[in-house]
């Protein structure tokens, strides 16, 4: 195994633990949430204990108890009672560590902690008019933010922390603000993401049922094999030629215009073979690959409808967003006289002078073995 595989391999794997930890995250999301609160409250604890503020000690030892219960609620799915737990105990946090310790000491930071919280879990949570609900918890967030600050910002505290302390939970409190806000973004990207991967596949599991491709509309190899099959069985029309096209450079217009650019050049080089090509059975054979069925056509006839057909292509640039994409094709062409058993053999054989198109320079018509190519 060469390097670049190697490192392929290492990447690939890498990227399978990701999404893994990442699927296992969303999958315990609740539980997750709980359990990092829980040690959220436990270091609180050894903070105010340390520094002689015993009732907010006394405080996340209850807290810490809340969450050790939510815990067990999450297990019994009592999500509901689970997501107001949560934003209850933060927000009576909020307001009792303020009174006893003063603003000075930014423990007000777990306000604005909850705010990924209460939309991650309540945009799943809330359907329709229910979502309300989750406007109203960030209004009333923001109106406990704000009394809290004008009854505090002149008050003198119950405790008066040393400067250590002081920095420490301003520090604290302000990791765990950044902490919520990139975590549950993340959460929230990764289960977007993962959504459209997961109709992606069923989309295609449907297209394969259907024999149709979702994209382009035309056959699938589900769709194509049989029909190619019956003819070459059928003796009054066994001759017949496959053109094996592959897009040229297909990935580079991906990275450059996006996918969305590349599914609008597959839709139209599809137009353009549906109308240079009619009265011909043409498949989608996979990613960028387009298979055509050319019936009852010698190999002369063929290359030059297929000429004509890559030179049509080459001279039509697909219009995207008043953006011109070139696009060209490599096409291999093969006759079936009778010679072959099964449709994959002719293909077969199509593919490779596609493919020997490819390495010679590509954007051209390939109808025999080791053809000699002009340019």
């Amino acid at each position: 195994m060469d390097n670049a595989t190697e490192q392929k391999h290492i990447r690939t794997g890498e990227e399978s633990l990701l999404n893994r930890v990442m699927q296992q995250l969303v999958d315990n999301a609740y539980s997750f949430t709980v359990v990092v609160m829980c040690l959220v409250h436990a270091v609180l604890f050894v903070v105010f204990l340390s520094a002689g503020v015993w009732p907010l000690a006394n405080y996340n030892i209850l807290s810490v108890g809340i969450y050790v219960l939510s815990f067990y609620m999450c297990k019994r799915e009592l999500i509901l009672a689970v997501y107001a737990a949560i934003i209850l105990e933060v927000t009576i946090y909020v307001v009792v560590s303020t009174y006893y310790v003063g603003l000075v000491c930014g423990t007000y930071c777990f306000l604005f902690s909850i705010i990924p919280i209460i939309i991650y879990f309540g945009s799943s949570m809330f359907k329709g008019k229910q979502r309300w609900s989750v406007v109203l918890m960030l209004v009333l967030n923001f109106v406990t933010f704000v009394v809290l600050y004008i009854s505090f910002s002149t008050a003198q505290p119950v405790y008066v922390v040393s400067m250590s302390t002081r920095i420490l939970l301003v520090i604290f409190s302000a990791f765990a603000m950044i902490f919520a806000s990139l975590f549950y973004n993340a959460m929230y990207i990764y289960a977007s993401e993962n959504e459209v991967v997961i109709l992606k596949q069923k989309n295609r599991k449907l297209s394969e049922d259907a024999k149709e491709d979702a994209l382009t509309t035309l056959l699938n190899r589900r769709g194509f094999l049989p029909l190619t099959e019956s003819l070459m069985k059928d003796s009054n029309h066994y001759h017949f030629c496959v053109a094996f096209c592959d897009l040229d450079n297909f990935k580079k217009v991906n990275d450059t215009y996006g996918h969305e650019a590349g599914d609008e050049v597959l839709k139209h080089v599809t137009r353009i073979i549906k109308q240079e090509m009619q009265g011909c059975d043409i498949c989608r054979w996979g990613g960028e690959e387009i298979v055509i069925l050319i019936k009852d056509c010698d190999l002369g006839i063929a290359k030059v409808k297929i000429e004509g057909l890559r030179k049509f292509i080459e001279a039509v640039p697909t219009i995207f967003f008043n953006k011109q994409i070139p696009i060209t094709v490599t096409i291999g062409l093969a006759e079936n006289d009778g010679g072959f058993t099964t449709p994959e053999d002719v293909i077969k054989l199509a593919d490779a002078r596609m493919y020997y198109g490819k390495q010679h320079g590509k954007n051209v018509v390939v109808y025999e073995d080791d053809q000699q190519i002009d340019r």
